[in-house]
């Protein structure tokens, strides 16, 4: 049997159609490459529900914890394109581990189908409360009168909350010393308890301690302040123009999802992303909402990876 052009495209057009309409048709599953309840968990949690619900299926978090994340990345990377295998991804997945490890499995922009970008997560830098200073400008001069007598802690060599720190040095031209530690845990510890001075930290549990008075949040690190500190100022605010740093959360899928379920999916996200109640509940876990498309997310990802890359090579950090 014989078709023209026309009917060809018809019955193409036909059976995308047919597709979209029928996805999903079982549940749909998100992989977090790090453990339960983490930020990346939490911020799972609160958008599954309603996500469920704008889908009509069940969706499933599953933890595949390790390497930074890289473990959950390959898996997804390595599943079907069919739209049931997800990924829930920080900036360190994304676009730090790239340029962090020597070997990785996958490529950002390569092996993933950008489905939407859902928030954006600013840090507050800290200091030890017993240190003599009320703000940044404070701890600047602090920190400058005594070169390399500052320890900062961080989460663990390449993670953001190293880079961070690494960034304002080289942005303030400030000698502090790196103290690694296996997470962040040990390293609050260390800040509260005078071994190390300084700390940059994700807004929930930076605001936790601050309010508790067990640390001193002195700046955040987006544009603008953030509601669960809202008389910390910004870090442009304290006087270094330009610095604006902020990590985000996104949802992947393995490359070659065919482009209906990929609209379906990051319109579904843009559709939980609208309610108020996600969006109040998302700032109260210290996330700023920030939805973006796939294509747009695409975008995102394109511009923020050499960035992250050369605070990388200026830290030094390698992973193998």
């Amino acid at each position: 049997m014989k078709f023209t052009r026309r009917a060809l495209a018809a019955l193409l057009m036909a059976a995308s159609t047919a597709s979209l309409a029928a996805y999903p048709e079982k549940p749909i599953r998100v992989v977090i490459g790090f453990p339960a309840g983490g930020p990346l968990d939490q911020h799972a949690r609160l958008l599954s529900e309603k996500l469920q619900a704008v889908l009509g299926q069940p969706v499933i978090i599953d933890y595949k914890a390790g390497a930074g994340g890289t473990v959950g990345a390959t898996e997804v990377m390595k599943a079907a394109p069919d739209g049931y295998t997800l990924m829930l991804a920080n900036t360190g997945v994304m676009v730090i581990n790239p340029a962090l490890y020597s070997k990785l499995a996958y490529q950002t922009t390569r092996d993933f189908t950008p489905i939407a970008r859902t928030a954006m997560q600013p840090l507050a830098l800290l200091v030890n409360p017993k240190l003599p200073v009320s703000s940044l400008k404070e701890f600047m001069d602090y920190a400058r009168a005594r070169p390399g007598q500052v320890n900062y802690g961080s989460a663990g060599n390449g993670g953001i909350s190293h880079l961070v720190p690494e960034m304002f040095k080289n942005a303030t031209g400030l000698f502090m010393v790196h103290i690694p530690y296996r997470g962040s845990a040990p390293a609050f510890t260390d800040l509260m308890g005078g071994q190390v001075q300084f700390m940059a930290e994700s807004i929930p549990q930076a605001a936790s301690y601050h309010k508790q008075g067990r640390v001193k949040a002195l700046a955040v690190t987006s544009r603008e302040r953030n509601p669960a500190l809202p008389d910390t100022p910004t870090v442009i605010e304290s006087g270094i123009k330009g610095f604006e740093v902020v990590g985000f959360y996104g949802f992947l899928a393995p490359a070659g999802l065919p482009k209906d379920v990929t609209a379906k999916l990051s319109d579904a996200f843009r559709q939980v992303m609208t309610s108020p109640d996600i969006r109040a509940k998302m700032v109260a876990q210290g996330a700023d909402p920030a939805f973006l498309g796939s294509e747009d997310f695409a975008k995102f990802l394109a511009a923020e990876m050499p960035r992250w890359a050369d605070a990388v090579k200026k830290s030094g950090a390698r992973m193998d």
